[in-house]
Protein backbone atom coordinates (compact mmCIF):
# COMPACT_ATOMS: atom_id res chain seq x y z
CA UNK A 1 0.00 0.00 0.00
CA UNK A 2 1.38 3.71 -0.71
CA UNK A 3 0.62 6.83 0.73
CA UNK A 4 -0.28 9.45 -2.20
CA UNK A 5 3.69 10.52 -2.47
CA UNK A 6 4.98 6.89 -2.73
CA UNK A 7 1.84 6.32 -4.99
CA UNK A 8 3.03 8.91 -7.12
CA UNK A 9 6.74 8.48 -6.99
CA UNK A 10 6.16 4.46 -8.03
CA UNK A 11 4.08 5.87 -11.13
CA UNK A 12 6.76 8.38 -11.96
CA UNK A 13 4.61 11.33 -11.77
CA UNK A 14 4.02 14.18 -9.74
CA UNK A 15 1.33 14.28 -6.84
CA UNK A 16 -0.53 16.90 -8.84
CA UNK A 17 -0.75 14.48 -11.95
CA UNK A 18 -2.03 11.55 -9.50
CA UNK A 19 -5.24 14.60 -8.28
CA UNK A 20 -5.59 15.94 -11.81
CA UNK A 21 -6.47 12.01 -12.88
CA UNK A 22 -9.05 11.40 -10.03
CA UNK A 23 -10.71 14.84 -10.30
CA UNK A 24 -11.06 13.51 -14.40
CA UNK A 25 -12.31 10.21 -13.19
CA UNK A 26 -9.28 7.75 -14.63
CA UNK A 27 -8.21 7.28 -10.78
CA UNK A 28 -9.74 6.19 -7.50
CA UNK A 29 -9.68 8.02 -4.11
CA UNK A 30 -9.07 5.46 -2.04
CA UNK A 31 -10.56 5.37 1.34
CA UNK A 32 -8.87 6.97 4.14
CA UNK A 33 -7.29 4.17 6.63
CA UNK A 34 -6.04 5.80 10.05
CA UNK A 35 -6.45 9.65 8.10
CA UNK A 36 -3.75 8.83 4.52
CA UNK A 37 -5.49 7.65 1.82
CA UNK A 38 -3.47 4.21 0.27
CA UNK A 39 -3.24 3.14 -3.22
CA UNK A 40 -2.73 -0.66 -4.07
CA UNK A 41 -1.37 -2.26 -6.80
CA UNK A 42 -4.38 -2.21 -8.86
CA UNK A 43 -4.01 1.54 -8.62
CA UNK A 44 -0.57 1.82 -9.56
CA UNK A 45 -1.59 -0.78 -12.89
CA UNK A 46 -3.72 1.90 -13.92
CA UNK A 47 -1.26 4.95 -13.47
CA UNK A 48 1.15 2.60 -16.12
CA UNK A 49 -1.62 2.10 -18.01
CA UNK A 50 -2.44 5.88 -18.46
CA UNK A 51 1.05 6.45 -19.05
CA UNK A 52 1.65 4.03 -21.79
CA UNK A 53 -1.85 4.87 -23.28
CA UNK A 54 -0.30 8.83 -23.29
CA UNK A 55 3.17 7.46 -24.85
CA UNK A 56 0.60 6.17 -27.60
CA UNK A 57 -0.69 9.28 -28.80
CA UNK A 58 -4.03 8.64 -26.78
CA UNK A 59 -6.46 11.61 -25.68
CA UNK A 60 -7.27 11.54 -21.85
CA UNK A 61 -10.80 11.53 -23.51
CA UNK A 62 -9.89 8.20 -24.97
CA UNK A 63 -8.17 6.83 -21.97
CA UNK A 64 -11.22 7.27 -19.78
CA UNK A 65 -12.83 5.09 -21.74
CA UNK A 66 -10.37 2.77 -22.22
CA UNK A 67 -10.49 2.27 -19.04
CA UNK A 68 -13.85 2.31 -18.37
CA UNK A 69 -14.12 -0.32 -21.13
CA UNK A 70 -11.82 -2.50 -19.04
CA UNK A 71 -14.57 -2.79 -16.99
CA UNK A 72 -16.88 -3.95 -19.03
CA UNK A 73 -14.58 -6.07 -21.39
CA UNK A 74 -16.23 -4.66 -24.39
CA UNK A 75 -13.20 -5.86 -26.65
CA UNK A 76 -14.58 -4.41 -30.11
CA UNK A 77 -14.61 -0.67 -28.83
CA UNK A 78 -11.47 -1.19 -27.22
CA UNK A 79 -9.85 -2.55 -30.53
CA UNK A 80 -11.92 0.34 -32.74
CA UNK A 81 -10.55 2.72 -30.62
CA UNK A 82 -6.66 0.87 -30.98
CA UNK A 83 -6.99 0.77 -34.49
CA UNK A 84 -8.16 4.71 -34.87
CA UNK A 85 -4.90 5.64 -32.73
CA UNK A 86 -3.04 3.62 -34.68
CA UNK A 87 -4.41 5.25 -38.39
CA UNK A 88 -3.44 8.99 -36.62
CA UNK A 89 0.28 7.26 -35.88
CA UNK A 90 0.92 5.61 -39.60
CA UNK A 91 -0.73 9.44 -40.84
CA UNK A 92 2.29 11.26 -38.75
CA UNK A 93 4.91 8.62 -39.21
CA UNK A 94 4.07 9.47 -42.92
CA UNK A 95 4.19 13.51 -42.52
CA UNK A 96 7.35 13.11 -40.42
CA UNK A 97 9.17 10.77 -43.16
CA UNK A 98 8.32 13.35 -45.91
CA UNK A 99 9.44 16.30 -43.67
CA UNK A 100 12.65 14.14 -43.37
CA UNK A 101 13.03 13.46 -46.95
CA UNK A 102 12.64 16.99 -47.56
CA UNK A 103 15.03 18.02 -44.93
CA UNK A 104 17.49 15.25 -46.26
CA UNK A 105 17.32 16.74 -49.62
CA UNK A 106 18.40 20.22 -48.62
CA UNK A 107 21.11 19.12 -46.67
CA UNK A 108 22.74 17.57 -49.40
CA UNK A 109 21.87 20.52 -51.42
CA UNK A 110 23.35 22.83 -48.64
CA UNK A 111 26.44 20.36 -48.52
CA UNK A 112 26.94 20.62 -52.43
CA UNK A 113 29.26 23.48 -51.94
CA UNK A 114 27.72 25.85 -54.61
CA UNK A 115 27.35 29.54 -54.13
CA UNK A 116 24.53 31.35 -52.80
CA UNK A 117 22.38 31.01 -49.86
CA UNK A 118 22.01 27.44 -48.32
CA UNK A 119 18.71 25.68 -49.34
CA UNK A 120 17.95 24.61 -45.86
CA UNK A 121 17.72 28.61 -44.85
CA UNK A 122 15.87 29.81 -48.28
CA UNK A 123 13.26 27.13 -48.08
CA UNK A 124 12.23 28.58 -44.00
CA UNK A 125 12.04 32.02 -45.65
CA UNK A 126 15.62 33.30 -44.06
Amino acid sequence: MFSIGKFAEAGGVGVETIRFYQRKGMLEVPQQGGGIRRYGRNDLRRLQFIKLAKVAGFRLKEIKELLDLDATQDRCRARQLAQSRLDALDEKIMELQRARNSLQRLATECASGADGPCPILTSFGL
